[in-house]
């Protein structure tokens, strides 16, 4: 039997471990339900970047909660007994930095291979530094070079460009920044919002093409079986809800969760 998400957006629960895992599902079924509405002009492809996670102790035990981050080399008294004529010294600890895959749907024109929107889905090493100095140098590359973003923030954690003053603090956001225009289209969310339906624009003078991403998240998360892996008794991952989210994160699980 199914169990659909109780939630009528974005599910806080999916934010930890299986966050590369739905954040891949997001891509591919982002592409998959473009694809009719692209042809025969345009094609969406995966685009798939690794990163090296190079501060991963952020994320033990909500993105990482099973890997092991440090194991002891020899120690250097234990180097100096090793023969003379041997050259190799290991330092005294070998930290393991994972790598993260990164899925980005890219809109492409099919005369020319030309990118003509980047879909960017944000995940934890984007909204923290060093990774989210990269990101933005990224962003800024796509815009110089003309090309729509999309840009898809799902996760609560992390840091977030304040691009005005006047767009109210949300959990999450989706941001448009249309190629050749010094604007955007921000979309805020808020944990008991569903999810918008928003524009992926083309070349003039072709039709933005509609994006629902509500139903694309609760169709991977019944596809995914999301339900079995989360304990909807525990706590969602960091950050911390304000009070009120708490209070309707309750009703909404019916008083599931502990306190």
């Amino acid at each position: 039997m199914i169990m659909p998400t109780p939630f009528p957006g974005m599910d806080p629960f999916l934010e930890g471990y299986l966050w590369p895992d739905v954040h891949h599902r997001l891509a591919t079924d982002i592409a998959r339900r473009l694809m009719p509405h692209l042809r025969p002009r345009y094609v969406a492809r995966l685009e798939v970047s690794v990163i090296e996670d190079k501060y991963p102790e952020v994320e033990l035990g909500v993105m990482y909660p099973d890997v092991q981050i440090m194991a002891r080399g020899r120690t250097l008294r234990e180097s100096a007994l090793i023969a003379a004529d041997t050259p190799t010294l290991e330092a005294p600890y070998i930290i393991s930095l994972p790598q993260v895959k990164i899925t980005s749907v890219e809109i492409r024109d099919v005369a020319d291979n030309e990118l003509i929107t980047s879909i960017e889905i944000l995940s934890p090493v984007n909204k923290r530094d060093p990774g989210f100095s990269q990101y933005q140098q990224k962003q800024n590359r796509l815009r110089q070079a003309g090309v729509h973003l999309l840009e898809i923030d799902l996760l609560r954690r992390g840091l977030r460009p304040q691009i005005s003053s006047r767009i109210p603090e949300s959990a999450y956001r989706i941001t448009l920044f249309r190629a050749h225009q010094h604007a955007a289209g921000v979309w805020p969310v808020q944990l008991n919002d569903p999810l918008p339906i928003v524009p992926v624009p083309l070349h003039t003078p072709d039709p933005d093409v509609p994006l629902d991403l509500n139903t694309v998240l609760h169709t991977i998360y019944d596809e995914a079986a999301y339900d079995l892996s989360i304990d909807y008794q525990q706590k969602p991952p960091p950050p911390d809800l304000s009070t009120n989210d708490e209070v309707w994160l309750k009703q909404t699980l019916g008083e599931k969760i502990k306190d």
